[in-house]
C-alpha cells in the first residue's frame, strides 16, 4: 500500500513537472546579422531615443562606472538580486543578434530571442501596452548605439526560484497582455499621460506596493513603495504632502526637477527627471501632470493650499524655540541660512521644509537620506547644491529630525530615530 501511495505522489509530481515546461516552453527565435552602422531609418532613431528616455532604459541598464547600456546594474528584490542585461548591439554579449520580432516579444511577453523567460524585475507587465510603432522605434534606437561586450554578471536568486520556467506561472496569474486602450471619457492629454504611466515609463514599478511573489498590487495602484533604499511616495491622495500636488506643481517638478511647494528631487527620482523625461518633449510632460493629478484628485483638495503655505512660512520665519535644544540649534547653524522663506509664498530654490512630502511621511527614510548625502547640482534644481551631513553624529541628526519633525508638522514624532539613522548609514554604505 505504502508503495502503491508512494508511486501516485510521484507520478503526480513527475506530469505536474513535465506540465509546467509544456507550459514555459518558448520558441526560439532565428539570430540576425547586427543592423549595418547608420542603416536604420534616422527618424525612427529620433522617435526611439525619446522613448528610451520615457522607459528610462540607461537608468536600469547601466552599471555605476560602466558603459550606457550595457547593463550589470544591481536590483535588489525580496528573492535575491538581479543583474540587468546588456542591451547593446553587442551580437555576443546584447540583443545584436535579436530581430525586432524577438525584441517585441521580449518587451510584450518578458521572453528572450533564445526562448527563456525573463525575470518580472524587467516590467514587461507595463510594456506590454506599449504600441507597435513605438516599439519598433525604441528598436532602432537600440540597435544604433555603440556595441559593448559586456557578459552578464552572476544574480543570486536561490534555487528553485531562479528556474526560468518558473516565471511561465508568474506570468499566468500577474501578466495582462494588450496594448493601452484609451479611455474615450478622458482627454487627449489624460490618455497620453496614462499611456506614458502604464506603459513605457512604469511609474507603478517604484510607486506600487508588491505582493509575496514581486507582483504590483493592483488593488494599491501608485499607493507607495520602497525602492533602492528610498521610499517611493504615494502618487495617490494619500501623499504626505500638505499641498496636494497640483498639474501644475507635478508639471514643474518632472520637467526641472523642483516644485516650489514640493521641493526638490533627489535619489533615484533624480535620475527619472534628469536622465529620463528630460527627453520628452513638454506636452508629455504636461500629460503625466495632468494624469497623476487626476490620480491624486489634487483638484478637490485645492482649497487646501493657502492655508497649508501660510502655515508653513509662519514656521519658517520662527526663531528656532530654545538654545537648550539640540535639533533647533543645529537647524539655527546649519539649514536656517537656506531654507528660510517669507510671504508670499516660498522660492523653488530655498525648499520649503514644512512643505516636502518627506518630512510629512511616515518614514524618516528619505529626509535622512537626503541630510546625510545632500543634492548635488546635477540632482535636484540645476545649479543648486544641499550639501551632506553625514559628518554629524547620529544623536545630532536625530534631534534635528524630531525638530523639524515637531515644529513643522502636525504629525507624531517619528519613534527610534538614532536606531534608523544607524540603519540608513549601513545601507548607503554598502551601494
Amino acid at each position: 500500500m505504502f508503495r502503491r501511495w508512494l508511486l501516485g505522489i510521484l507520478i503526480v509530481v513527475a506530469v505536474a513537472i513535465a506540465g509546467l515546461f509544456v507550459i514555459a516552453w518558448r520558441p526560439s527565435i532565428a539570430p540576425i546579422d547586427p543592423p549595418a552602422t547608420g542603416s536604420l531609418p534616422p527618424e525612427r532613431v529620433a522617435r526611439g531615443a525619446v522613448l528610451a528616455g520615457a522607459g528610462y532604459c540607461a537608468t536600469c541598464h547601466t552599471a555605476r562606472g560602466g558603459a550606457r547600456y550595457a547593463g550589470g546594474y544591481p536590483m535588489a528584490t525580496a528573492f535575491g538580486t538581479i543583474h540587468s542585461t546588456n542591451i547593446t548591439p553587442d551580437p555576443d554579449t546584447g540583443i545584436g543578434r535579436w530581430s525586432e520580432a524577438a525584441f517585441v516579444r521580449a518587451m510584450r511577453s518578458g521572453v528572450a530571442r533564445d526562448g527563456s523567460h525573463l525575470f518580472p524585475a524587467f516590467p514587461f507587465d507595463h510594456f506590454t501596452k506599449v504600441t507597435d510603432q513605438d516599439l519598433g522605434d525604441l528598436y532602432a534606437f537600440l540597435m544604433s548605439q555603440p556595441p559593448v561586450a559586456a557578459p552578464p554578471r552572476q544574480n543570486t536568486v536561490p534555487f528553485p526560484l531562479n528556474l526560468r520556467a518558473l516565471q511561465a506561472g508568474w506570468k499566468l496569474l500577474f501578466l495582462r497582455k494588450g496594448v493601452f486602450e484609451p479611455d474615450p471619457a478622458r482627454s487627449e492629454a489624460w490618455n497620453r499621460g496614462a499611456y506614458l504611466a502604464e506603459g513605457l515609463s512604469h511609474c507603478g514599478a517604484c510607486h506600487t506596493p508588491r505582493n509575496a511573489v514581486g507582483a504590483e498590487r493592483r488593488s494599491a495602484a501608485y499607493a507607495g513603495a520602497r525602492v533602492d533604499g528610498w521610499e517611493a511616495p504615494p502618487l495617490t491622495a494619500a501623499n504626505p504632502a500638505p499641498v496636494p500636488w497640483s498639474e501644475d506643481a507635478l508639471y514643474a517638478y518632472l520637467r526641472s526637477g523642483v516644485s516650489a511647494l514640493h521641493g526638490s528631487a533627489a535619489g533615484s527620482m533624480s535620475e527619472v527627471v534628469h536622465d529620463g523625461l528630460s527627453r520628452l518633449p513638454d506636452a508629455d510632460i504636461r500629460a503625466l501632470a495632468v494624469y497623476f493629478a487626476d490620480v491624486s484628485g489634487a483638484a478637490a483638495r485645492a482649497d487646501r493650499s493657502d492655508a497649508a503655505v501660510v502655515a508653513a512660512l509662519a514656521a519658517s520665519g520662527q526663531a528656532p524655540s530654545s538654545a537648550s535644544d539640540a535639533g533647533a540649534e543645529l537647524y539655527r547653524a546649519a539649514c536656517a541660512s537656506c531654507h528660510y522663506n517669507r510671504t508670499p509664498a516660498p522660492l523653488a530654490a530655498r525648499p520649503e521644509l514644512a512643505l516636502v512630502s518627506a518630512l510629512g511621511s511616515d518614514d524618516p527614510t528619505n529626509l535622512i537620506r537626503v541630510v546625510l548625502e545632500g543634492i548635488g547640482v546635477e540632482e535636484g534644481m540645476p545649479g543648486v547644491l544641499m550639501p551632506p551631513f553625514a559628518h554629524l553624529g547620529d544623536a545630532d541628526l536625530a534631534a534635528l529630525a524630531a525638530y523639524l519633525r515637531r515644529t513643522r508638522t502636525t504629525r507624531p514624532p517619528w519613534p527610534d530615530l538614532e536606531a534608523k539613522i544607524a540603519e540608513v548609514r549601513r545601507h548607503t554604505a554598502g551601494t
